[in-house]
Order: structure tokens, then sequence, then C-alpha cells
């Protein structure tokens, strides 16, 4: 599990080059890559938001990319085979028509004909994508170191979330069969009150006892809660389960909702409302949750 939260960064320093990237992540819930780089690196856009595709699924990304060329730097020059082959042909030419020539001719001397050898020009240049490759993937290595150690802090307070809610859960599952028989001797004193002294109907009582106890039920909802729990405890283990995670705690909540909307009784609805607050922390952890 790796939280969605985190920083890398790395650098790579020689032959006066000075290459740094800096990465910063934070939650979202797509994959937002907002770059900021020299406009050498422009056309490597593509290849970059790709490589950090193949590491992240999700979250706001921050690219910080700085690029310091000293001046004693090894300057990248090309090498125009045609038109040197084309100075040799005609000077070979040259020769063989006028052969009062002087035929020394050396490499140094074709070098210097014009646009024989020139100097690659920056937007041309090709010599940053190994380097920059390299040095990008190895920030986004730190950057999921860190995001992992969070990530493990995240799911130790989940699990114990969790438990906390599944025993909030047992609690009411425990006490909600007496909730019946309360209403029971609740409503069978009220009516004893009214008619005073007069003889209940048992019959219309227990009518009126498996009505409300028929209102009331919420063994579904508890057997559910059950269900999502265990489900919520594999996910934990699981790479990238962020949003199937986000997910389960909506399911969790509605069926607290509907446990306190079906409540009539104090003790069950305290219970429900202590299920809905845990449910709302673990949804603002899960949030950051890749």
């Amino acid at each position: 599990m790796q939280s969605m939260t985190g920083y890398g960064k790395a650098e790579y320093q020689a032959e006066g080059i000075n290459l740094s990237v800096e990465i910063k992540t934070v939650n979202n819930r797509y994959l937002d890559i907002f770059p900021k780089y020299p406009r050498v690196f422009m056309k490597y856009d593509d290849l970059m938001r790709k490589i950090i595709s193949s590491y992240l699924s999700r979250g706001r990304v921050e690219l910080m990319i700085s690029l310091r060329v000293s001046e004693d730097a090894a300057k990248p020059v090309v090498l125009d085979k045609t038109l040197a082959k084309s100075y040799y042909e005609v000077y070979s030419r040259l020769c063989e028509e006028y052969p009062l020539l002087d035929k020394n001719f050396s490499v140094y001397q074709l070098m210097r004909f014009p646009d024989v050898v020139t100097e690659q020009a920056d937007e041309d240049d090709d010599r940053y994508k190994e380097i920059l490759t390299s040095v990008l993937k190895s920030a986004l290595e730190d950057l999921n170191a860190m995001r992992k150690v969070e990530g493990e802090k995240l799911k130790l307070d989940l699990a114990a979330r969790i438990t906390e809610v599944e025993s909030i859960v047992h609690a009411i599952a425990e006490y909600a069969p007496s909730v019946k028989e309360l209403y029971r001797e609740k409503l069978k004193t009220r009516v004893e009150e009214y008619l005073e002294g007069v003889k209940v109907d048992e019959t219309r009582l227990l009518q009126e006892v498996a009505f409300f106890a028929d209102k009331s039920n919420i063994d579904e909802e508890l057997t559910r809660l059950d269900s999502h729990i265990s489900q919520f405890r594999k996910l934990l283990e699981k790479e990238n389960s962020g949003k199937q995670l986000d997910f389960l705690v909506q399911e969790l909540n509605r069926e607290a909702n509907t446990i306190c909307s079906k409540a009539n009784d104090v003790k069950v609805t305290d219970n429900g409302l202590k299920l809905k607050c845990e449910i709302e922390k673990i949804r603002e952890q899960i949030q950051n949750i890749e």
C-alpha cells in the first residue's frame, strides 16, 4: 500500500552537466502531471509522462527539472558525411585535371570546409535523453520509497480503525435482540397507565410488537457490515486499492445511516453515531491512498 503524498529527488553531475529532478505528489482522484522544465526537454514531454505513469497510478504530480551546463562541457558535433564526400570527390577530380596542383590533403583540412562539421543545436540534441530517463526513474524510486513508508503507516491506522468499527457493530448486534422485548415492556406499561387497570389485550400487544420488530430490524445491515469489514481487511493487503476502499467506505456509511434511521432505541442510535464517526475518519485517511 502506498500513500499519494510524497517527495523524491535525484541528480546527475558529470562532464559539466548538472541535471536535477524533483517530484512532489499529493492526493488526487486521477493522475494529473504538472511539469516544469527547460525548453530543451520539451520534446521529451510524452516520454516523461509515460515513465511517470508506469510508477504512479493516482495523485497530483509536480515535476521540476533544472539543468546547468558549464562552459567547458563537451559540445556535441554533427558530421555531414555526404557533404564531406562531395568535397573529397571534387578535390580528386581537380587533381586529375590539374596534375601540377599540390596534392597534399588532410582530414583536418576537410573538416574545415563549410558545414562539414557543425555544432549540434540544443533543440536537436539527444544527449540528455538517456540522462533524463535515468535521473527521472531514480527520483520516482525515491518518491515511491517515501510513499511506501507513509502507506504502511496509513495501513496500520486503518487496520486499527476498522477493528474499532467491528467492535461497535458487534456491540449493536449483541444488544439489538433485546430492543424488541424492551419495547414490549414499555408499550404494555404505557397502555396500562392509559387504561387505568383495564386488562391489556395480549394479542393486540403482540401484533404491535411484531410490527415494531419488523420495522426496526437491522439484521441485514449488520450482516452486510460484517461482510464489508472482511472485504476491507483484504483490500488493505492489496496494491493500488485506494479507489476500491473509497467505494467500500461509502457502503459502510450507507449501512450505518440505515441503522440510525431504523433505530428506535437510544443505545442503538448512540452506537450508530459512533459507527458513523469512525467511518468518516477512515474515509478521510483513504483519500491519501493510491
